[in-house]
């Protein structure tokens, strides 16, 4: 393929993907209230004692932009599979026949560790948010803006569902022979460093909990690969 023929191909896989997000955005759109609920009781049961169990927004179209940035990240969210399937098929092309197999592997892999990685973000969330309420002492009293709280839900689940995507990366690599298990396997010490270093940094609450809770798989799912590897002969 030539590249503007490249850049054809990948301005249509752009543009299913974005018709997938926007028509999950549309159904998100009518049960945000719901999901918005939800994400509160996560609040209420962090929050200390005595403190208001609601947001606030602050202007006139602010509640109508936090139901539409809800609507918005739930959409990214549910349009996972579709817009990993067209990732994938966007690099097939350059593949061996015998590595196109991996597709649908890679999809329903792929999705599935998402998802596993926004539910671990949920998991930490109480811990992190009692981290983050009570850390400024009982002088401090929280106060939340419906905007601000949303997003560093949001950012959580992104952050963990993306980092949860390492081992699919890593055994992508080493089926098209980017990456070598003996590599893997001497760049151990390293891995823990940065694995720690990109967890502390990628996480939004920057609490410990969350550090942990997203490094430690992580680490895991790189000694998973090293025996995917080993299993694959790479």
């Amino acid at each position: 393929m030539t590249v503007v023929e490249h850049l054809t191909e990948l301005r249509r896989r752009l543009m299913i993907s974005l018709v997938a997000v926007i028509a999950t955005a549309v159904v998100s759109y009518v049960f945000a209230p719901d999901i918005i609920r939800e994400l509160l009781d996560f609040y209420i049961d962090a929050a200390p004692e005595g403190t208001e169990h609601y947001f606030i927004f602050t202007g006139p179209i602010d509640a109508f932009v936090t139901r539409l940035r809800v609507a918005t990240y739930a959409g990214i969210f549910l349009a996972v599979p579709v817009w990993l399937w067209q990732l994938w098929r966007f690099i097939t092309p350059g593949l061996h026949p015998r590595e196109k197999r991996y597709a649908v592997p890679f999809v329903c892999t792929s999705c599935l560790l998402f998802v596993v990685g926004g539910v671990v973000a949920l998991i930490t969330l109480p811990q992190a948010l009692d981290f983050l309420l009570s850390v400024g002492g009982e002088e401090l009293r929280p106060l939340l803006t419906a905007d601000k709280y949303i997003s560093l839900v949001t950012l959580m689940i992104l952050a963990f569902g993306l980092a949860f995507e390492f081992p699919v990366i890593l055994v992508f690599l080493l089926i098209a022979r980017v990456l070598s298990t003996q590599r893997l396997i001497k760049w151990r010490r390293w891995t823990i460093v940065l694995v720690f270093a990109f967890a502390a940094v990628i996480t939004p609450s920057q609490d410990p909990y969350s550090l942990f809770f997203m490094a430690v798989p992580m680490y895991l799912f790189y000694e998973g690969s090293i025996l995917i590897g080993k299993a694959l002969k790479r």
